[in-house]
């Protein structure tokens, strides 16, 4: 199990490490169920809500898959 110190921090510039993944606003925000203007906003420093921080960062972390996103936004 993965513990605190191993999870990764929240990046501190969201759109340079979504720019370094190689992903637009929508592909990379909508992974989390966010719409692109939402995921604008935080990237321009609006407070992104604790439940999402916490998800982007078990995400970024290699907790939570790519896949169990796509499949936890099907059901």
């Amino acid at each position: 199990m993965t513990t605190k110190s191993k999870l990764k921090p929240l990046p501190k510039d969201l759109a340079e490490f979504r720019n370094k993944l190689g992903l637009n606003q929508r592909d990379f925000w909508s992974r989390y169920g966010v719409t692109q203007s939402g995921g604008s906003r935080y990237e321009s420093g609006r407070n992104m809500p604790e439940p999402l921080r916490i998800l982007v960062r078990l995400h970024i972390s290699g907790v939570i898959s790519d896949e169990v996103l796509k499949a936890a936004k099907l059901k």
